[in-house]
C-alpha cells in the first residue's frame, strides 16, 4: 500500500462489490406484471425458447434461465445465485413475460392447509440427525 492507503497497480482489483438490487431491476421493485410480487415458494422453469436464446440474454437473465434447467423455487434461486430475493422475483416475471421462463405458483389453500404444514412438520422429524437419530417427536 502507498500513500493514502490505495493498492498497488501490480495488485489484481478483485471482485467488484455487489451491485445494488435497483441497478439490476431498473429501479422496479415488482416485475413487468401488475399482480404481486412471486411467492417464494414459486416454482421456476426454463422453457426451450429460453435455453435455445441463453446467449442473447444478459448476465443475471442468463443466470437465471441457465439455473432453471430443473424446475426449483424462486427462494432457492436467489440462494444459489446470490442474488436479492426481490431482484429474483423481478427477473423472473420479466423472464416470463418474454417467454423464457415458465412459471408456477403453488395453489394458496394448499400453501395454507394445516394438514401440509403439520406433514411437513413430521416429515422434518422423522429425518435423522448427524449422529443417525431421530429428532424428538415432542
Amino acid at each position: 500500500m502507498g500513500d493514502g492507503g490505495t493498492r498497488g497497480s501490480s495488485e489484481p482489483a478483485g471482485r467488484a462489490p455487489a451491485i445494488r438490487p435497483f441497478l439490476l431491476t431498473a429501479g422496479r421493485v415488482a416485475g413487468g406484471g401488475t399482480g404481486p410480487p412471486l411467492p417464494v415458494e414459486t416454482q421456476v422453469v426454463a422453457t426451450s425458447s429460453g435455453l435455445s436464446g441463453l446467449d442473447s440474454l444478459a448476465f443475471e437473465q442468463h443466470d437465471l434461465v441457465a439455473a432453471c434447467r430443473h424446475p426449483q423455487s424462486v427462494a432457492e434461486l436467489a440462494a444459489r445465485l446470490h442474488l436479492h430475493l426481490n431482484v429474483v422475483r423481478v427477473l423472473a416475471q420479466d423472464l416470463c413475460t418474454a417467454g423464457h421462463l415458465a412459471v408456477h405458483v403453488p395453489n394458496a389453500r394448499t400453501t395454507q392447509d394445516i394438514s401440509v404444514l403439520r406433514r411437513v412438520i413430521d416429515g422434518l422429524r422423522a429425518v435423522p440427525d448427524s449422529r443417525g437419530t431421530l429428532r424428538d417427536s415432542g
